[in-house]
């Protein structure tokens, strides 16, 4: 699949809708690990989106790993609610959106984990592209974790390649 440029995020109501299709993401996470891979997030309902990631995780010794996560993600007034996907769900954290002096929504929320505590940010860029930002910090854990989304392109069906000139 081809990356594609769009345009950028209006406002926090069009991110919800925005994000419904697949990307591609690059991950790095500071002195450990990176992981490249799709992420796509399907409709649930009609105020939730199911986000799948799988990729290629290579630790900093160089093994190399298949991984994958599931979250979902919920529309709420302002922003939305990001949720592990068990059973029954359990939050993860709450992203109120505000814009940033050039425009671009952003917004961040942290989370407690026993006893790690992990602040996250999420960016929205003028060229389309996302960045979600954890950084994680406490007597387990401490690292920051960077990962930047590009839309990836429809692939391209029989249908549509008949009806294009050429």
């Amino acid at each position: 699949m081809d990356e594609i440029a769009i345009d950028a995020w209006r406002d926090a109501l069009d991110v919800m809708t925005r994000f419904v299709g697949s990307w591609s993401f690059d991950r790095v996470i500071e002195g450990q690990a990176t992981m490249r891979g799709i992420a796509v997030f399907t409709p649930l309902d009609t105020e939730r989106l199911v986000y799948r990631e799988q990729g290629d995780l290579t630790l900093a010794n160089g093994t190399a790993l298949q991984a994958e996560r599931e979250y979902i993600f919920a529309s709420r007034d302002g922003g939305f609610e990001v949720f592990f996907k068990e059973n029954p769900p359990r939050l993860f954290h709450v992203i109120s959106l505000s814009a940033s002096l050039r425009g671009e929504p952003s917004g961040s929320a942290g989370h407690l984990c026993n006893r790690d505590y992990y602040q996250s940010t999420y960016s929205f860029l003028a060229d389309g592209r996302f960045v979600i930002r954890h950084v994680v910090s406490g007597p387990r854990k401490d690292y920051t974790m960077v990962t930047t989304y590009t839309r990836l392109a429809a692939p391209v069906t029989a249908r549509a390649r008949k009806s294009q000139p050429g």
